[in-house]
């Protein structure tokens, strides 16, 4: 039986959406996004990008990397909107 792929949890959800908000807000079409992510050295197709964005697919973290420079923010911003209120680490324990 082959592996179940993983689903995609509340921060990819995040990070796909803030994506596809920088991209439009930016004026740039999936293509366009793809072809300035793929000029960066990382190999990406308009179809892959609308995947991530459609939370179809994963967004691996050098895809993260790759797409948040070709939009000219750093990769932190389009997690940024996931947990805005984060409890430390060790938070709750004993």
């Amino acid at each position: 039986m082959p592996p179940r792929p993983l689903e995609i949890g509340p921060a990819g959800r995040a990070a796909a959406h803030a994506i596809e908000r920088t991209r439009t807000a930016r004026g740039y079409s999936q293509r366009q996004l793809a072809a300035r992510v793929t000029a960066l050295g990382r190999p990406m197709t308009f179809t892959a990008l609308s995947r991530i964005e459609r939370t179809v697919r994963r967004c691996d973290i050098d895809d993260l990397v790759a797409i948040a420079t070709a939009l000219g923010i750093a990769p932190q911003a389009l997690l940024a909107g996931h947990c805005t209120h984060p409890e430390p680490v060790g938070a709750g324990a004993t």
